[in-house]
């Protein structure tokens, strides 16, 4: 079998199309969606497809960690923002309620716990034995994807929540959070860019499609983990900072209006 020859992923196509039907019934029961919010939706489940699909899982699968990587920053980093901002408001109160479903997702998605979970989870799936293990299993690997999905949902409720019973984090909150995440996989990536020798059986194995070596390849695959991540997570906190002073000189302006106002009508009265 070649490393590029494609195969089908029925599970992966089940659940997303599964995904896009449970959208599309919940808009209807609960509330509908904007345009803008089904296009980040339409953009977060064709990330997921993306990352899922040929040739990036058969070359993640098979042959190159560096493209392992790139897959679970899409499915980290990428899609679970373009899907939260995608599902409204109203959607998110019918699928949680007001019982046991909403304490547990508001328990795990405490800022400090949810930041613990999701780099747990980091730091485990890059653990060599079940990277191995899982690079040998499709249901292994497929419930990896699915962890690591799920963390890094509840990692991003303190950014992005649209709903108060999840309460975000405040701007300066959030920025200070997304900076700690930028710092925390700096440690795991240090050891794949600086390591001496493959940390994986599999893929110091596997085939090489490319003029790199697997310790190269592992090497690209620490740089992708720390320098993509970080990209992505900095361009976050850029956009809440120009969120946030266009919020504070919206807030001053509405200040310096009323006063103006106030000041006006003080000065009519004592005309009067």
């Amino acid at each position: 079998m070649s490393v590029l020859d494609w195969h089908p992923h029925p599970e992966v196509w089940a659940l997303l199309a599964a995904s896009a039907g449970g959208y599309v019934l919940a808009q209807r029961r609960w509330g509908a969606a904007t345009r803008s919010q089904k296009t980040l939706f339409g953009l977060g489940l064709l990330t997921l497809l993306v990352a899922s699909e040929w040739p990036v899982h058969e070359l993640a699968e098979r042959a190159l960690y560096s493209v392992h990587m790139v897959q679970h920053l899409l499915i980290s980093l990428i899609a679970p923002p373009l899907l939260m901002r995608g599902v409204p408001a109203p959607v998110w109160r019918g699928l949680l309620g007001a019982g046991a479903r909403l304490r547990v997702v508001r328990t795990l998605s405490k800022p400090l716990l949810a930041l613990v979970i999701f780099n747990a989870v980091i730091v485990l799936t890059h653990w060599p034995a079940l990277v191995d293990a899982s690079l040998r299993s499709e249901p292994i690997h497929f419930g990896v994807h699915l962890l690591l999905f799920s963390s890094a949902m509840l990692m991003w409720v303190p950014v992005l929540s649209p709903i108060l019973e999840l309460p975000a984090l405040s701007y300066p909150g959030r920025m200070f959070y997304l900076f700690l995440q930028s710092l925390v996989p700096t440690v795991p990536a240090s050891f794949l860019t600086f390591g001496d020798s493959v940390l994986y059986r599999f893929y110091a194995a596997a085939p090489r499609v490319t003029s790199l070596s697997a310790l190269d390849d592992q090497r690209l695959a620490g740089l992708i983990m720390k320098l993509a991540g970080g990209f992505v997570l900095w361009a976050v906190i850029a956009l809440l900072f120009m969120k946030w002073y266009s919020a504070e000189r919206s807030s001053d302006w509405d200040a310096l209006a009323w006063r103006d106002v106030d000041r006006q009508m003080r000065t009519g009265l004592s005309r009067g």
